[in-house]
């Protein structure tokens, strides 16, 4: 389990840029907001990546970069990045299912064609929600075992607003017995 304020897992992945995107080298004020999701089958992944796709200048506004992450391959990344019409939003492909069980995702197996008629990959992560701050430390977290109700962007973007204006902490970092 990811601990707020400890360090996360490094990411090494390529991007549909062509570069890589490494998160021990991100260049951001405030950090970087990683949305892992479920792949190019999944019809509420692409609603859900088009929302952050539109509001990245706004998270971008207040330091914060932005990426998409699966474990799709390129090809299938790139599908998704042109569903959604992306131009802002950065996409990583090839995440191992071991790293996605290191940031506490959760894996689920095929159940064969989507209901927009995609085949799922024999094996995929469950999407995820993180915001890393610039030492690479967990601020926000959130993780889900299905595809449904998930953390809304513009809420995450009031979140930050009002971190930055109270210096408020990350939280649920206690660990020690309870």
């Amino acid at each position: 389990m990811l601990i707020p304020r400890q360090k996360t897992p490094d990411l090494s992945l390529p991007t549909l840029s062509g570069d890589r995107f490494s998160l021990s080298q991100e260049n951001s004020t405030r950090g970087t907001v990683l949305c892992f999701y479920r792949g190019y089958h999944c019809p509420i992944c692409a609603t859900y990546l088009k929302e952050l796709e539109r509001l990245t200048p706004e998270f971008a506004e207040r330091g914060i970069n932005t990426i998409a992450i699966s474990s799709d391959g390129q090809e299938r990344a790139q599908a998704m990045a042109d569903k959604i019409e992306a131009q802002n939003l950065r996409f990583a492909y090839d995440l191992p299912l071991q790293t996605a069980r290191d940031w506490g995702l959760y894996i689920s197996t095929s159940r064969g064609k989507t209901s927009i008629g995609i085949e799922e990959p024999a094996l995929f992560s469950e999407p995820g929600l993180f915001m890393v701050t610039p030492e690479q430390t967990l601020f926000y977290g959130s993780v889900q075992t299905m595809p449904f109700v998930r953390p809304h962007f513009s809420e995450l973007i009031g979140a930050v607003d009002f971190a930055i204006k109270n210096n408020y902490p990350a939280r649920g970092e206690y660990t020690d017995a309870v």
